[in-house]
């Protein structure tokens, strides 16, 4: 199984991408992993965070085949523990999957078309955490799933 972060915008804060670039790394030992961005949506005044939406939701969706499955990191999606995380990680695993894509939108989250491709909606917090940490932690959770599945001693309960 192949498992991809897929992102709205760049990460421009070095320090960020360093964290990104560590974590990354470390997750090529337990499986086939790639982050895609997609570029930031120009905008104007005039366009609503609405239009923004759909129009990151576009460019989002074109990333879409039935081969693959979407869950997005979202404020109103389900919290894991990271072992139950690690469960979820297993039996998409088992199921034969072909790619698992986890999806962190934009600063206004996803259009209706979005929400209704996807196959489940993951929280990472109560909290809110800006888009560019909110990767940072996501690639750090996916390879704490690993370890754990492996049982290294990465993890401690």
């Amino acid at each position: 199984m192949k498992v991809t972060l897929l992102v709205v915008g760049k990460t421009d804060k070095q320090f960020m991408r360093e964290g990104i670039k560590q974590y990354s790394s470390r997750l090529k030992h337990y499986v086939d992993f790639d982050i895609v961005v997609i570029p930031d949506i120009k905008k104007s005044r005039k366009t609503t965070p609405e239009q923004q939406k759909e129009m990151e939701g576009e460019k989002i969706l074109a990333q879409w085949t039935p081969s693959k499955e979407f869950h997005l990191f979202d404020e109103k999606g389900k919290n894991y523990s990271s072992r139950e995380f690690a469960g979820f990680l297993e039996k998409k695993m088992l199921s034969g999957l072909k790619e698992l894509v986890f999806v962190i939108g934009g600063p206004y989250g996803f259009s209706d078309t979005v929400y209704q491709k996807a196959s489940s909606k993951i929280s990472l917090s109560p909290m809110t955490f800006s888009h560019q940490l909110a990767r940072l932690l996501c690639v750090e959770q996916i390879y704490r799933a690993f370890t754990i599945l492996k049982g290294e001693p990465y993890h401690h309960d």
